[in-house]
């Protein structure tokens, strides 16, 4: 086999885990988007009932919980701890924003 047919094997390849990724990506951002507006109506909830905006021992829990699912998965588990808490970060803004409105 010549060395053009061999890149644009590889070539080919390569463009097929990059649509993969590409899909993976646009799901992530949906999920993602899903999981906001479910948290924004936890937040108007909390605002309405007085209720404060973190809740560390939850927080705690899903830190916990997301750690053991990542080692299952053979993910890091320090990556996915600060791939959550920068979501619980912008959440608990959401929360904050929506007690003073």
């Amino acid at each position: 086999m010549s060395n053009t047919a061999n890149r644009d094997g590889a070539g080919a390849q390569l463009a097929a885990f990059r649509r993969s990724i590409d899909n993976i990506d646009a799901a992530l951002v949906h999920i993602l988007a899903e999981r906001f507006r479910i948290t924004q109506a936890v937040g108007e909830y909390k605002a309405e009932n007085s209720l404060p905006p973190a809740d560390p021992g939850r927080e705690e829990e899903q830190i916990a919980r997301l750690r053991a699912l990542a080692e299952e998965a053979e993910l890091d588990p320090e990556f996915s701890e600060k791939f959550l808490r920068f979501i619980i970060d912008e959440v608990i803004r959401h929360h904050e924003q929506a007690r003073r409105t």
